[in-house]
């Protein structure tokens, strides 16, 4: 796909980031939470059918967790036990103390909201796994707005159903034109082309490459979400 043409960074009055791998640093437990999710479904580490689902999984990094598992599984019932048993050990592992902010994530979100920009996370986890990653950081008062895909009426990325509801939430912009979308896969980079935003940046700290963030859209490419701040000042971006 053919990265799409920017808006001037300045212009960007809401910002909506991705949580696991963009502002949050998880260190695969996406992965460690999807053995145990197999194991709920009869699929045992070691096997061809294990490999080649937690294959899928990393290959959709970002995408809604309910969406991945109905691909793997099939049927809704399957779905469903392997979505639960998937939040339960992923918000255990989180209790666990298994998680932290990415480095400089939290003061980049401080900056944009201290330049007048509103801030929203989202992320392809249910609510309660949201909610636990959020008590876990001392986040819950961070950004005036958290969305997963429930929120948006059940679909998550690469839909831009949650970059939407931001905008239509928050009312922070006028137009999608100035909305920012940042994640650390394809599937952020998309949902915010598809929803229209004005720019559409991939950071290097999660599960996706540059390669891939350029195909699917993206007009930026960033180190970290903590060069954010400084490329909606008008500082030169890649």
């Amino acid at each position: 796909m053919t990265p799409m043409t920017s808006v001037n960074p300045t212009d960007i009055r809401l910002v909506v980031l991705d949580m696991a791998g963009t502002t949050v640093a998880d260190g695969g437990l996406v992965e460690r939470a999807f053995d145990a999710a197999a194991r709920e479904l009869g699929v045992e580490p070691g096997t061809d059918d294990h490999a080649a689902k937690l294959a899928h999984v990393r290959a959709t990094m970002g995408e809604s967790k309910i969406s991945v598992f109905r691909h793997l599984f099939g049927d809704e019932d399957r779905a469903r036990q392997a979505n639960a048993a998937f939040e339960k050990a992923y918000g255990e592992l989180v209790g666990d103390g298994l998680v932290a902010p990415v480095p400089g994530a939290r003061e980049a979100v401080e900056e944009l909201a201290a330049d007048g920009r509103t801030v929203v996370l989202t992320t392809g986890f249910a609510r309660v796994t949201q909610d636990a990653i959020l008590d876990a950081l001392g986040w819950r008062d961070l950004v005036p707005l958290t969305l997963c895909p429930a929120d948006a009426g059940g679909r998550g990325r690469p839909c831009p159903d949650m970059v939407l509801e931001a905008f239509l939430r928050t009312k922070a912009a006028d137009a999608v034109h100035q909305v920012a979308v940042v994640g650390d896969t394809s599937y952020d980079v998309l949902s915010g082309v598809r929803a229209g935003a004005g720019l559409v940046a991939g950071v290097r700290t999660g599960a996706h490459g540059d390669d891939a963030f350029r195909e699917a859209g993206a007009g930026h490419v960033l180190d970290s979400v903590a060069d954010l701040p400084a490329l909606l000042r008008g500082a030169a971006g890649r």
